[in-house]
């Protein structure tokens, strides 16, 4: 019997809705995403010919890609890769996967770099590099330093920094602030860990593969935020700023923190689905 393209996507668009719950359409595009990697081709040509067949090898090749999707697996770690602010990002089982809500971070911080002179701008935690680099490619005047305590995260965030043809960024293996010394920044950004250690999301959905040490911090998900706002203040420049994201319902309490440590205009910022997501400020005048 033959398998022909377009039986294969509704085949496996309908094993993704009742295995994992997912509604029609993001089952679609998984499906797509898939078979887009199995064929090494694209969305379009898999759409437009739903008659080409399939022979043995590419079929046993789409049931051990499925199987693993239809265990949890999460789509990113199968591809090794995942698109962020336009850019295209290596990603590994080392690495947190990319969030469309960190877009917002990202688009905080390109608001406070110049579009041309010197900046000087840290990303602490940086994983994939998703953050540090995109600030990089879009200000590539700016001096970016992206930090992060995990070797095997920094060895991707270097791949992802020489795919993107990136010489602006210098990686630092550092647990948060440690390896910095006296180093002064006009730009902190950071996308923490911030899950309490015993949330029920980590059992669920595509955090049950992510790195536990890159998503839980403490038991209420703020020891990581409370430690950066503690020491932020020693390495930002005058007028230099701060910005944090953080779980969808600890804005009030990251405010409260950038308070009490004495930053100025301190704000919070709404993602696309309307949730406050980022939080930030402006450099303590007193912070000696």
């Amino acid at each position: 019997m033959t398998t022909r393209v377009g039986d294969l996507l509704k085949h496996y668009k309908e094993r993704l809705e009742r295995a994992l719950g997912l509604d029609p359409d993001s089952a679609r595009i998984e499906a797509q995403s898939l078979l887009q990697a199995v064929f090494q081709t694209s969305r379009a040509w898999l759409l437009a010919h739903p008659e080409q067949t399939i022979d043995a090898e590419q079929l046993a090749h789409c049931s051990t890609i499925f199987e693993r999707r239809l265990l949890g697996e999460p789509v990113a770690y199968i591809l090794g890769e995942r698109e962020f602010y336009g850019l295209n990002f290596k990603v590994s089982p080392a690495t947190l996967i990319p969030r469309p809500e960190t877009e917002l971070l990202v688009d905080l911080a390109l608001q406070r770099i110049p579009l041309q002179g010197k900046c000087r701008v840290l990303d602490l935690g940086t994983g994939t590099g998703i953050i540090a680099l995109s600030i990089a490619k879009l200000r590539p005047d700016a001096e970016v330093v992206a930090v992060d305590s995990s070797h095997d995260a920094l060895d991707v965030s270097r791949e992802n920094a020489l795919r993107l043809n990136l010489s602006n960024v210098e990686f630092m293996l550092s647990n948060w602030f440690d390896a910095l010394c006296s180093e002064q920044f006009d730009l902190i950004v950071s996308n923490p860990p911030y899950i309490a250690e015993n949330n029920a999301h980590l059992t669920q959905g595509d955090v049950r593969f992510e790195p536990h040490n890159a998503l839980i911090s403490g038991t209420d998900g703020l020891d990581d935020l409370r430690h950066i706002v503690s020491q932020a203040a020693k390495h930002l420049n005058d007028n230099g700023s701060l910005l944090l994201e953080h779980g969808y319902d600890q804005a009030a309490r990251v405010r409260s923190l950038l308070l009490d440590a004495q930053f100025s205009w301190v704000f919070s910022a709404k993602d696309l689905a309307g949730t406050e997501r980022v939080a930030g400020g402006s450099c303590p005048l007193h912070r000696h």
